[in-house]
């Protein structure tokens, strides 16, 4: 039990907030309704509760990686207002918080799909002077760096169907949409892009994935 107790103190918050994820992710996709014991939304009560059971995690450790998964728009609360009336006549209002996954949260499991809006989508990319491309995985790019960026995709379409746990499959798909973003701008920033990178090669141990991160690394050395 020591041992155990000792594991689950040493988890990162980037692993708290992937376990976070895939709680919410797989709540919705199990749901039956939109509130309730099959829910799809969650009180926080129930979050904690269950993250607890499951993941020995605390109610601290949830309450603050919630605020920040809900900051980057992956996690979304919704109150349900209500009112009760004292004994004394008055009546007393209140509200119960409801937390569900959103669709980015659900994309940056999944991947982008056929129906995720581009990334850019609002943003007038003609008025930029780029010639931005979209790639097989969804992300779009500076057209500059057209073969950095499909020998990402590659790699990330590589990591998602392996047979690898899913948290680790998100830990990597992350870091490479990350790298993904910087590929946009004009001047990608490569303090940002070697610190994925450090990341994401771990993922040449992945059946399969050695020769793609080989290929991503040799494309890498023009930057870095």
């Amino acid at each position: 039990m020591a041992k155990q107790k000792e594991a689950r103190q040493a988890l990162t918050n980037n692993e708290i907030r992937t376990i976070m994820l895939r709680y919410f992710y797989n709540r919705n996709r199990n749901a039956t309704s939109s509130r309730g014991k099959r829910g799809s939304s969650v009180k926080i009560s129930d979050v904690k509760r269950e993250l607890k059971a499951s993941h020995g995690l605390s109610h601290q450790e949830i309450q603050s990686n919630l605020t920040y998964l809900m900051s980057q728009g992956w996690v979304k609360g919704d109150a349900i207002e209500k009112s009760y009336t004292a004994p004394g006549g008055t009546i007393i209002p209140s509200a119960t918080n409801f937390y569900t996954i959103t669709a980015p949260g659900i994309d940056k499991i999944e991947g982008p799909g056929e129906f995720t809006m581009p990334k850019f989508h609002d943003i007038k990319i003609e008025a930029t002077g780029q010639n931005i491309i979209t790639l097989g995985d969804g992300n779009q790019i500076d057209a500059r760096f057209g073969d950095l960026g499909q020998s990402l995709a590659q790699l990330r379409t590589a990591i998602t169907t392996s047979q690898v746990p899913e948290s680790s499959k998100l830990k990597f798909a992350a870091d490479i949409d990350t790298i993904q973003s910087q590929l946009a701008k004009p001047e990608p920033n490569l303090t940002i892009i070697e610190s994925a990178w450090e990341v994401v090669k771990g993922a040449a141990a992945i059946n399969g994935c050695a020769a793609l991160v080989a290929k991503v690394s040799g494309l890498l050395q023009h930057f870095l």
